[in-house]
């Protein structure tokens, strides 16, 4: 169908010394959010109620961020791939992409085009309009059903909202510059309203350079710009009611990938000879209503969206005369109804949602030569799409005064459709499933608990990978399976949490069992390119177990102390699991003194040597394993008044020439970052 285009452990002992930055910065004005989180409930909690493992990002790490993405680097469970810039993926617990659920704002990101791979969706999702993001780790699969497998990974945008009754507004303009990539960044957002009306304008921009990696060259191409846009109305007639609209819209104009332009391991040239998302963009609007003490007594909330996801490319392999122009996009219309109340100490949630989603994709080939066009087969089956529902219910119930459980089941529909193409025949795909976890929590004292979690859930497959057809990272070229089924994963975890005045640690154990995974195999065919010919099937089976560690002192009054690790390790049916993270942390330092913040930071991760078959193969990583590397960063926030705020970092100061496990190209070199702030 056409679519309109649209406008190692030696590491640790080191970890105590000085160190942060930006994007690792544990923000002391965030403090008082991470009391209160909605993702793992889908209501708002005390995290001290609840059993998951969550990670809370506030604002003051994100909103100074190029992507939204590069705020979950070094956070507690939370590992950050790039294959190329302008786009970042999270692995939680050794899984990614479609294995995790991304939601802005209680609606899906994910789509029928999700890779079960790293995604570069949520990075069009704009930092300057964030609030807050929440990372559940673990499978709170009651309330969030297929791709929740892993974890859940929400944004939680801005909201306009003032106290008094008379009209009042603000306004803030922020830059920045920095030397490791020459990105430049400019962003203006203005609020304006009352308690009982307000609304929101923001717009963004970004344009970067080569990376300059700690070899001391630049990378190119790979700079990209990034544009983006908001306009949110909240309305509150009266203290029990309210309502959101919103709408969003991001766009990477052109974007290299950086991994297939440049020769990786085990090449001599590289793959491509041209390879841009052009353009990559998102657009989300939201009309969300919410009515406490409603109906039943309870709290509703009604959120209705819709989101459009392009993914277009222009690509030609390397010696080849024929580029290929893609037009890939993905229209998700969804609606979530829940009601809430609380009944005694215990609580209930329970809920309806629908999304029906339609992909549209068109392939055109054209003899940069002779300039002949020609229409070929898409990516994706032009007109596919998956449509899923689910009912669901969670509870949560005091146990005596120490012991509390929570526990829910969710029934959900997904369907899969795929029309008929040149070389595939049609296919439906319908899978219907249970799901459903429990969780517990023991109060040792009142500043030790105890948690335990248990979660059953499944994956059902989308387009993507029932449908795929065309090149992939690593060499290969994928075709169809319309034969595929559901993925099914158990996981447990276990922890402990402390916390007192001055002081916050957390350790939790995990571990999934992984059946039927769908993994990219290969046929033996080869293209008459070069490129192995794979295809998705459930012929994988995963164990994964692991650790993870946070810990916040209050050393003194005007001194902190912020450290975190995380282990990984993967079994899965030939060898280790694929993509696994290396140990990696971070500790941080931050002094304040009256209108000076100073903070330093030391980041790492170990070796890791302990690579699947697949990920030999894959050219982002050495196949001999990825080398660890530590890297130290400082920096100076300055309050210069109340309107106006200055802040200065140095990442890798050392310029350390390093590659995040995974990632497709090195990271940036030594750098300085400029920003400046000013709010009215």
């Amino acid at each position: 169908m056409n679519r309109v285009a649209s406008s190692t452990y030696s590491l640790l002992l080191l970890a105590l010394l000085p160190a942060t930055a930006r994007s690792q910065l544990p923000a002391q004005s965030g403090a008082a959010i991470e009391e209160i989180q909605v993702t793992a409930t889908r209501r708002a909690q005390d995290k001290s109620e609840i059993s998951a493992a969550v990670s809370l990002i506030p604002a003051a790490a994100i909103t100074g961020q190029k992507l939204t993405t590069d705020a979950l680097a070094s956070q507690t469970g939370v590992f950050l791939q790039q294959t190329t810039p302008g786009q970042g993926a999270a692995i939680l617990r050794g899984l990614k992409g479609s294995e995790l659920l991304h939601l802005v704002d209680g609606m899906r990101l994910n789509n029928a085009i999700f890779r079960n791979a790293p995604t570069q969706y949520l990075a069009l999702v704009a930092p300057r309009n964030v609030t807050r993001i929440e990372v559940v780790r673990g499978a709170p699969t009651s309330l969030y059903g297929s791709d929740a497998v892993g974890g859940v990974v929400q944004v939680l945008s801005r909201i306009p909202q003032f106290d008094g009754e008379d009209m009042d507004w603000r306004g803030e303009a922020h830059s920045a510059f920095d030397t490791g990539e020459l990105g430049k960044q400019i962003g203006v957002t203005v609020e304006s309203g009352s308690r009982a009306v307000a609304a929101l304008l923001s717009a963004s921009h970004l344009e970067t350079g080569n990376r300059r990696t700690g070899s001391g060259r630049r990378l190119g191409p790979s700079g990209y710009s990034s544009s983006s846009v908001r306009a949110a109305l909240s309305l509150t007639p009266d203290d029990s009611r309210s309502w959101l609209i919103d709408y969003q819209f991001a766009r990477q104009p052109a974007t290299p990938r950086v991994d297939e332009l440049t020769a990786g391991f085990g090449e001599t040239e590289p793959a491509s000879a041209e390879f841009r998302f052009a353009p990559n963009e998102r657009h989300f609007a939201h009309l969300r209503y919410m009515h406490a003490d409603g109906y039943l007594a309870a709290n509703w909330r009604v959120d209705l969206g819709w989101q459009r996801i392009v993914d277009d490319r222009v690509t030609r392999n390397l010696g080849s005369s024929q580029r290929r122009r893609e037009f890939n996009s993905s229209d998700l219309f969804g609606v979530t109804v829940t009601a809430d109340r609380d009944i005694g100490a215990g609580s209930w949630i329970a809920g309806v949602e629908y999304y029906d989603d339609t992909v549209d994709s068109q392939r055109f080939v054209t003899d940069i030569a002779s300039g002949a066009s020609a229409t070929t087969t898409p990516r994706f089956p032009d007109g596919s799409g998956v449509r899923q529902g689910a009912l669901f219910a969670n509870f949560r119930m005091p146990l005596g005064q120490r012991n509390a459980i929570a526990a829910g089941l969710r029934l959900s529909d997904v369907s899969v459709r795929l029309p008929e193409t040149g070389v595939s025949a049609g296919a439906s795909i319908d899978e219907r499933d249970l799901s459903g976890d429990l969780g517990w929590s023991f109060d040792v004292t009142p500043s030790l608990q105890l948690v335990a979690n248990v979660g059953y859930g499944f994956r059902a497959p989308n387009v993507f990978d029932v449908g795929t057809l065309g090149e992939r990272p690593g060499n290969r070229f994928n075709v169809p399976n319309p034969e595929l089924k559901s993925e099914r994963v158990t996981h447990y975890d276990a922890g402990v949490r402390f916390q007192s005045e001055r002081a916050r640690f957390e350790l939790v154990l995990y571990q999934l069992h992984y059946n039927d995974r769908i993994t990219s195999a290969l046929t033996g065919e080869v293209t008459p390119d070069g490129r192995d010919v794979v295809q998705s099937r459930n012929q994988a089976s995963a164990d994964i177990r692991g650790a993870e560690m946070g810990f916040t002192w209050q050393i003194a009054a005007n001194t902190s102390l912020d450290a975190m690790l995380n282990y990984t390790r993967g079994e899965q049916t030939d060898g280790p699991a694929d993509r696994i993270p290396p140990l990696n942390g971070r500790a941080t330092l931050r002094v304040d003194d009256g209108r000076i913040s100073y903070h330093g930071s030391l980041v790492y991760a170990a070796r890791q040597d302990r690579l699947s078959a697949r990920d030999i193969r894959d050219v982002r990583i050495n196949p001999t394993g990825t080398a660890g590397w530590g890297t130290l960063n400082a920096g100076v926030d300055w309050s210069a008044s109340e309107r106006l705020a200055i802040g200065l970092q140095i990442e890798n100061l050392l310029d350390k020439r390093y590659r995040v496990h995974g990632s497709g190209l090195d990271a940036v070199g030594i750098n300085v970052v400029a920003e400046l702030t000013y709010r009215w």
